[in-house]
């Protein structure tokens, strides 16, 4: 047994012995109420037991610390205790019975029982009643009412301490980490000179998990555990709110609790809800927001949480390296691409102890989760599957090599200093459908061994103010924890021209159109956007690019070379001509899709790919867009 576990068993010893050693004093009021001989003395001896069994507590007695939390008075002190009596000793309630006509304690016994009565004791205001420590069965007689201890008040008298039952559904501790970065470090220092002054914190910032480290890291140089509680759960009627809130403020005093509110996912009217719900919340507390959150009020003190530096993230996932055993190769190169918490880095840490390669731990760890906003792509493509002009592969090239050595160009460089703007990368890919502008996405992705986040716009955009920008701002963040690539296709749905503003219709799109544009241009990774109607594009969006490609419609050569590609390896084909095919006038999209058209013709027929069925599904790809026609040296 270690020294500190031994000390709580002692203390927890102690406590029980001084609790019932208080008791018995409460219970010679009632046996010796006649003052028979000997009273005198059997007083003095409990008397003597209840010094002794105080020196012999280590630290302050449960009963002690709940009578200094809640203020309560040497008399409501007393009439707790009395009213737990019959649960902490069973001979109690005979003896109540014997000396008050009733087995159960009452407010009237307590005024003729107790020394220091008064009548405010038992008022709805008062601590006991406040803070539900007891409780009145019956309320419409206060003086004769049964009284009755709350379950979680008897068992901290004990020293049995739990989580009150209620608050256990919604709360859930906080980790301690071991190692903290220096900058999440000042952060908790920051909040726990605010808690030493009982003022409430707003932690802001991109990244909850550190947001949660930094509340966790303050609660541990207080000596407490930090529960966190998500708006979301708490009641949204303002009596069952209030409620909870109470239990929140007593279970502070019992079990010495910090606690975090996190507003993640919480609607506009909750996060203005949120300073009046804890205005007079006097506990240990920490409100945890994203960056783009408001959360207007003076009862704040704000600490931002900014993201990790490359050079602190690096070191972070050494060190968790290093723990965990795990060899250190690679480290740099990782950490400079994943945005990680401390605890994905100690998570990945592990994973490459157990034999995962270093990147691909990082990237599993920092894959985001987007619940129908995108869909989390794991390209496969490389350079070779992508058929397109020289000019366009060096300018996608050079965009791979501005993510690859972002770090070392900005930072080991210096170029991070002479401008403002994130480290990230635009890139716009412009031309008609189906000229490889999304499947260029794929390789640009799979050759930086990241993930590409393909935007769903029908479930980006809403109708209901503010929605819109709440769903862009999760998928801007989970794409930059994950160092994600982000693809809007048919980006001139989401970035087209401002309108005039004739109804508020007009302006909350332009709003919405503002915010894309702002949050893009803070974007720290790299993001892909597709048209094949750039004139529609917002002006303004222009001047954020990095790179603009141009992807023609294929010419002859290029269209060969789509053909050979055209058919897996292991596609059966008998006497398919590539230079042949590339008469056909087809984009690279619509070539794939001939071709998939063409081998399911092929396998109803039992057979391999041949002229024939290519020619049929080319009539039938040309006919989606209005042409009929197949060159005559094609078609045969």
């Amino acid at each position: 047994m270690t020294g500190g576990q031994s000390g709580l068993v002692d203390w927890e010893q102690a406590n029980r012995d001084h609790l019932m050693a208080e008791l018995a004093l409460l219970r010679l009021l009632l046996t010796e109420s006649g003052r028979n001989d000997g009273a005198e003395h059997r007083r003095a001896e409990a008397e003597q037991a209840e010094i002794a069994a105080r020196h012999r507590l280590p630290a302050d007695s449960a009963l002690d610390r709940l009578a200094h939390g809640f203020g309560l008075t040497g008399f409501e002190r007393s009439l707790l205790l009395l009213t737990a009596g019959p649960e902490l000793a069973a001979a109690f309630a005979a003896e109540l019975r014997t000396a008050c006509g009733s087995p159960w304690p009452s407010f009237g016994i307590a005024l003729a029982l107790l020394p220091g009565a008064h009548w405010s004791a038992t008022t709805p205001d008062a601590p006991l009643r406040r803070w539900s420590l007891l409780r009145l069965l019956d309320t419409s007689s206060p003086i004769n009412s049964p009284l009755t201890v709350d379950e979680r008040v008897l068992h901290h008298l004990t020293g049995a301490g739990y989580l009150d039952s209620e608050l256990a559904t919604i709360a859930r501790p906080l980790p301690v980490r071991t190692q903290v970065p220096a900058p999440l470090h000042r952060a908790a220092e920051s909040v726990a000179h605010a808690w030493s002054h009982h003022r409430a914190v707003l932690l802001s910032g991109p990244q909850a998990a550190n947001l949660q480290l930094v509340a966790a890291a303050a609660g541990a140089a207080h000596g407490r555990q930090v529960l966190l509680v998500s708006v979301d759960d708490l009641p949204t009627d303002a009596t069952a709110r209030r409620r909870t809130t109470r239990l929140i403020e007593r279970e502070t005093v019992l079990s010495g609790h910090a606690w975090a509110l996190s507003l993640d996912g919480a609607d506009p009217a909750e996060r203005a809800a949120v300073p009046r719900a804890i205005a007079d919340l006097d506990v240990p507390l920490a409100v945890l927001c994203d960056e783009d959150t408001a959360v207007s009020s003076d009862a704040f003190v704000r600490v931002p949480v900014d993201r990790l530096s490359a050079a602190d993230r690096v070191a972070l996932l050494r060190s968790a390296l290093r723990r965990a055993g795990a060899p250190e190769q690679h480290a740099e190169e990782a950490a400079g691409t994943f945005d990680l918490t401390a605890a994905d880095a100690e998570e990945a840490a592990r994973d490459t102890a157990l034999g995962t390669p270093l990147w691909q731990a990082c990237r599993e760890r920092a894959r985001p989760s987007l619940s129908g906003l995108a869909q989390v792509l794991r390209p496969a493509a490389r350079w070779s599957d992508l058929v397109v002009p020289e000019a366009q592969a060096a300018q996608l090239r050079a965009l791979v090599a501005s993510v690859r050595h972002r770090t070392t160009v900005l930072d080991d460089w210096g170029f991070a200093d002479r401008t403002a703007a994130e480290p990230g990368a635009t890139a716009l890919f412009v031309g008609p459908s189906g000229t490889g502008k999304s499947f260029a996405a794929q390789v640009v992705a799979g050759e930086l061994g990241l993930d590409l986040v393909q935007v769903d716009l029908s479930q980006v955009t809403s109708k209901y103010i503010g929605e819109t920008q709440k769903n862009l701002r999760r998928v801007f963040a989970a794409a930059e924890d994950s160092a994600a690539v982000l693809l809007f296709d048919e980006a001139d749905a989401l970035f087209g021209r401002r309108s005039e503003v004739h109804d508020s219709h007009d302006r909350y799109a332009n709003l919405e159109t503002a915010y894309l544009l702002q949050r893009l241009e803070r974007f720290r990774g790299l993001a892909v956007l597709t048209t094949n109607a750039r004139s529609a594009l917002d002006r303004a969006f222009t001047r954020r690019l990095r790179t603009v490609v141009n992807f023609p419609h294929p010419d002859p050569a290029m269209r060969e070379a789509l053909w050979r590609r055209a058919f897996p390896p292991g596609t059966p084909v008998d006497g398919l001509d590539p230079a042949e095919l590339a008469h056909l006038d087809l984009a690279g999209g619509e070539i794939a899709s001939v071709a998939l058209a063409a081998a399911y013709l092929a396998a109803a027929d039992r057979g391999p790919v041949a002229h024939h069925h290519v020619v049929t599904a080319a009539r039938w790809e040309l006919a989606k867009s209005g042409r009929s026609a197949v060159a005559k040296r094609v078609a045969g």
